[in-house]
C-alpha cells in the first residue's frame, strides 16, 4: 500500500488541469468532421451568394415593356454608334452626332448641339508644360420637370479613341442614356428637369464635359450628375466614384439602383489615383453625383477589338437598370437636400448595399482593437495561450500578409517573362485562370504557414495574431483611407467577438463552432467582393493587392480553417507525425493548383487572330531636314516592333508633346507629307515684351495640332488660343520646351494663337506639329500579321509632322 494522497493531489484528481484550446476542441472527435463540414458548407454558400450578387442580370429583349430598360433596344444604338472609330473632329464623329440629335429630337426632347472651344479637365492630355484645348460639339437634350427643385444630368461621351470603334467605351453609356431618355419620355413627367448630356472629346481631354459644366446655361446652377462609363467588355457595373460628402447620394443609390454594386473603398482609391473621366469636369464645378462603369475584360480597352460584338449585354442591362432607377428617384427627390456633411461607408451584400455614417469609422476601428486585446487577455487568463505565444502569434501572422502579395507579383513576373505581350495589356484576354492561380497561391502560403506554426504557437495565438493585424490595419486605414477601414475593422471586430463567445462557453459545444462560422461568413461577405473586384480594377500586374486581401480573408476565417486541420491532440510519435502531414495537404494541394491554373492560363490564353498581341508604333517626320523616326511606347519591343525601333531615349525635339519621356525609336524613310503652316498675323514689341499673333493651320486632315516655344529662346508670360486664355505652367528644369499647346479637333481654317513673351534670343523658336492616324501608306511599313494587334493607347498609329519656325 502507498502513502495516502495529499489534499492537493485529491484536488488535482477531482478537477483535471484544463487542456489547451486545440485539445479541447477535439474532446468530441466524432463531432469535429461534421462541424468542419457544416462550417465549410456555410462559408461556401455565403461566398456563392456574393458571387451571384456580383453577376449581371439577364438582358431584356427589344420587345420589353416601354417603361423598362431594354438591352436589346439599347444594343441597336451601340451598333450604330460603334460601326467604326469616331474620334472627335472626324467625319464619323459628325455622323454619330447627327444620329443622336435625330433620335433625341424624335423623342420630343428639347435638343441642341453645344459647339465651342474648351480647355481640358483633369490631366489626361500632356502638352509638355502647357495647355490643352479642343473644339467640341456636345449633344444636349432636356426633359422639363413639372416642379423642378434642380436638374439631374445623365452624362456619357459619344466619341471614341482613334484606335477602336468604342463599342463599350462609351457606346455603352451613350446607348444607355438614349434608352433611358426613351423610357422617361414615354412615362409620367418627372418633378425635376432631366438633362441628357452626350459629350465630345472625352478621350482627347475631357474637353466636352469641361465645356458643358463650366459654360452651358443648363449647368449654371449645378445639380446631380450620373456619369456612365465602360473600361472593358463585361462584369458588374460598379459605382466607383462620388462627390464629397456622399451619404445622401449613397443612400439613394442603395435604395433606387436595382443592382447596387459599389464600395467606399473604391471611391477612396479612385480619388487617390491620377485617373479622370468626364465626371472630373463636373466635380471641378461643384456638382454632386455618382460615376459608374463596368471594367472587366480590359484587354480590349481602347483597341480595335472594342466592337459591339464584344459587349456583354448583361452589363449593358445593369447599366440601364441602375441609370433608369436612379434617374426616376432623383427626378422626384428634393435635390436641394442631397448635400450631406459626411461621407458614408458602404459595401455590397447579397440583395443590397450596407451603408453607415463615415463618422463611425474611428469608433468601430477602436472597438475592433479593444475587442482583439480583450480576446488576447481572456485567452491568456483562461490558459489558452501565454504571453509569449500571443506575441509570437502576432509576429508570425505578418508572414503570410507579406509573402502572399510578393509571391503573386513574382508569379506574374514569371508569366510575363514567358508571355512578354502581357506587359502591353491592361489584363489578359482570358484572365480567370490567372486570377484563380493567384488566389490558390495565397491559399497555399496561408495553409503552409499555418501547418508549420500551429503546433509551435498554437491555434489560439495564431488566430488572435491574425485578428490583431486586421485590427491594426483597420486603424491605419481609418487614418489614411477612411472609406476602406471597414475591410479590416469589421472582420476583426466580429472575429474577436466570436472568440470571446467561444471562450465563454463549452469548447466542445455548438456555440464556438457557430460563432466562428458566423464571423467567417462576415469576413467572406466583406472581403470576397473586394478580392473579386480588385482583379479587373488593377489588372494582373497588381495581382498582389488581391492576394493581400485574400490572405486577410483567410486570417479572419482562421478558426474555421482550424476546424479543417487534423490534430494529434495529446498524442506523440507516429500519430502526431501523421497529423502534421495531413495538415500540410491543403498547402500542397493549393500550391499544385496554383501551378496548374497558371499553366492552364498560359495554354488557354494564347495570342491569335481573335486575341492579338498588342503592339505600339508611331511615326514622326521632321520637315526641317526631311528625317523621320519610328517611335514605340512598348516597355520592351515585341518581335513585330523590334525591326522598327532599336534605341531608347528622349525624342523631345522630334515630338514635343512627349516632353522628355524616354521611348524606343529607330530611323524611318521620310514620307511626302506637308507640315503645319504657321502664319504671323501680328508682331509687336512693347517694354521688352513681344506679342506674337499667329495662325496654326494643318495642311492635311489631322486629329490634333500643337505649338511649342523653345525655352532658351523666350519665356511665355501670357497665351490665348481660339479666344481662350491658357494657363502658363512653371518651366520644367532641363526641358527644351517652356510652353506648349495641344489643340484637338482643330477646325480647317486653323487656330489663332496670341503669345506674350520675353525674348531671350534674337529669334523666338516655335515648333508646330500636327498628327493624324494610320500608318498603312507609309514607306517601310509592314502590315501586321493576324495575331499582332494595336495596343490600346491614345497615340497608337499616330503619324506626326513637325516644323520649326524661328520668328
Amino acid at each position: 500500500m502507498g502513502a495516502p494522497p495529499t489534499p492537493a493531489a485529491d484536488r488535482a484528481i477531482a478537477r483535471p488541469r484544463r487542456r489547451p484550446l486545440a485539445d479541447r476542441a477535439l474532446a468530441r472527435p466524432r463531432r469535429r468532421p461534421l462541424a468542419a463540414l457544416a462550417a465549410l458548407v456555410a462559408l461556401l454558400a455565403v461566398g456563392a451568394a456574393m458571387l451571384v450578387d456580383l453577376s449581371t442580370p439577364a438582358p431584356r429583349p427589344a420587345d420589353a415593356p416601354a417603361d423598362e430598360f431594354s438591352a436589346g433596344r439599347a444594343y441597336r444604338t451601340v451598333q450604330t454608334i460603334a460601326a467604326r472609330p469616331h474620334v472627335a473632329g472626324s467625319a464619323a464623329n459628325d455622323q454619330v452626332r447627327e444620329h443622336l440629335v435625330g433620335v433625341l429630337s424624335g423623342l420630343g426632347l428639347e435638343t441642341e448641339v453645344q459647339d465651342t472651344v474648351a480647355p481640358e479637365a483633369g490631366q489626361l492630355s500632356g502638352a509638355a508644360g502647357g495647355a490643352t484645348l479642343a473644339r467640341v460639339r456636345n449633344v444636349v437634350a432636356r426633359l422639363p420637370g413639372t416642379a423642378s427643385t434642380g436638374r439631374v444630368f445623365l452624362v456619357a461621351h459619344y466619341d471614341s479613341v482613334q484606335s477602336g470603334p468604342g463599342g463599350n467605351d462609351d457606346a455603352a453609356g451613350t446607348s444607355t442614356i438614349v434608352e433611358v431618355a426613351r423610357a422617361l419620355a414615354a412615362g409620367p413627367r418627372p418633378r425635376n428637369d432631366i438633362v441628357f448630356v452626350l459629350t465630345d472629346a472625352e478621350e482627347a481631354c475631357l474637353c466636352g464635359a469641361s465645356a458643358f459644366a463650366s459654360s452651358h446655361p443648363l449647368a449654371a446652377d449645378g445639380g446631380v450628375v450620373l456619369n456612365l462609363e465602360a473600361r472593358g467588355a463585361t462584369g458588374p457595373v460598379i459605382m466607383f466614384e462620388t462627390s464629397r460628402n456622399n451619404a445622401k447620394l449613397v443612400d439613394v443609390f442603395g435604395r433606387a439602383a436595382p443592382h447596387p454594386v459599389g464600395t467606399s473603398f473604391a471611391v477612396e482609391i479612385y480619388r487617390a489615383l491620377p485617373n479622370d473621366t468626364d465626371f472630373t469636369a463636373f466635380l471641378d464645378e461643384d456638382f454632386v453625383g455618382l460615376n459608374s462603369a463596368y471594367i472587366d475584360g480590359g484587354a480590349i480597352y481602347h483597341t480595335p477589338l472594342d466592337t459591339p460584338e464584344a459587349m456583354d449585354r448583361g452589363s449593358l442591362q445593369q447599366h440601364g437598370d441602375n441609370a433608369l432607377g436612379l434617374a426616376r428617384e432623383f427626378g422626384r427627390t428634393d435635390l436641394a437636400a442631397l448635400r450631406s456633411g459626411h461621407d458614408a461607408t458602404y459595401f455590397p451584400v447579397p440583395g443590397g448595399l450596407v451603408r453607415y455614417p463615415g463618422w463611425l469609422t474611428w469608433p468601430l476601428a477602436a472597438a475592433a482593437l479593444v475587442a482583439v486585446l480583450a480576446l488576447a487577455w481572456l485567452a491568456r487568463r483562461r490558459g489558452r495561450a501565454g504571453t509569449g505565444r500571443l506575441a509570437a502569434g502576432f509576429g508570425l501572422a505578418l508572414v503570410p500578409i507579406v509573402l502572399a502579395p510578393l509571391a503573386a507579383q513574382l508569379l506574374w513576373a514569371g508569366i510575363t517573362a514567358l508571355r512578354p505581350g502581357y506587359a502591353e495589356l491592361l489584363d489578359p484576354y482570358r484572365p480567370t485562370w490567372f486570377r484563380l492561380a493567384v488566389v490558390a497561391l495565397a491559399a497555399a502560403i496561408l495553409f503552409a504557414w499555418y501547418a508549420l506554426t500551429r503546433r509551435w504557437a498554437g491555434p489560439a495565438a495564431l488566430a488572435i495574431g491574425g485578428l490583431g493585424w486586421l485590427a491594426v490595419l483597420g486603424v491605419v486605414l481609418a487614418a489614411l483611407v477612411p472609406g476602406g477601414s471597414y475591410l479590416a475593422t469589421l472582420p476583426a471586430l466580429t472575429g474577436a467577438l466570436a472568440g470571446l463567445l467561444a471562450l465563454g462557453t463549452r469548447i466542445d459545444g455548438p456555440w464556438p463552432v457557430l460563432a466562428v462560422t458566423l464571423a467567417g461568413a462576415v469576413a467572406v461577405v466583406i472581403l470576397l467582393p473586394t478580392v473579386v473586384l480588385l482583379f479587373p480594377a488593377l489588372g494582373m500586374a497588381m495581382g498582389g493587392v488581391a492576394a493581400l486581401f485574400a490572405v486577410l480573408l483567410g486570417l479572419a476565417a482562421l478558426p474555421v480553417v482550424d476546424l479543417l486541420h487534423p490534430a494529434a491532440g495529446g498524442q506523440r510519435g507516429l500519430v502526431a507525425l501523421r497529423a502534421r502531414r495531413l495538415g500540410a495537404l491543403p498547402a500542397v494541394a493549393a500550391g499544385l493548383a496554383a501551378v496548374v491554373l497558371a499553366g492552364v492560363g498560359l495554354r488557354v490564353d494564347r495570342f491569335d487572330a481573335a486575341h492579338p498581341v498588342p503592339t505600339h508604333l508611331m511615326y514622326a517626320l521632321d520637315a526641317d531636314n526631311g528625317e523621320a523616326e519610328w517611335l514605340s511606347h512598348e516597355e520592351e519591343p515585341q518581335p513585330w516592333t523590334r525591326p522598327y525601333v532599336q534605341e531608347k531615349g528622349s525624342v523631345a525635339w522630334f515630338f514635343p508633346t512627349l516632353g522628355d519621356e524616354r521611348i524606343f525609336y529607330g530611323q524611318a524613310t521620310a514620307a511626302n507629307l506637308p507640315a503645319p503652316k504657321l502664319e504671323v498675323l501680328a508682331d509687336t514689341t512693347t517694354g521688352g515684351e513681344r506679342t506674337l499673333r499667329v495662325r496654326l493651320t494643318p495642311q492635311r486632315t489631322v486629329r490634333l495640332a500643337s505649338l511649342h516655344v523653345e525655352a532658351d529662346s523666350a519665356t511665355v508670360k501670357q497665351a490665348v488660343a481660339a479666344g481662350q486664355p491658357l494657363p502658363i505652367a512653371p518651366q520644367v528644369p532641363g526641358s527644351r520646351w517652356g510652353f506648349g499647346l495641344v489643340f484637338h479637333a482643330p477646325p480647317p481654317e486653323g487656330v489663332e494663337i496670341t503669345l506674350t513673351l520675353v525674348p531671350r534670343t534674337a529669334k523666338v523658336v516655335l515648333r508646330a506639329m500636327d498628327a493624324s492616324d494610320g500608318l498603312d501608306a507609309l514607306p517601310g511599313f509592314r502590315p501586321r500579321p493576324p495575331d499582332v494587334g494595336v495596343a490600346g493607347s491614345h497615340s497608337s498609329e499616330m503619324l506626326a509632322v513637325a516644323r520649326t519656325y524661328p520668328l
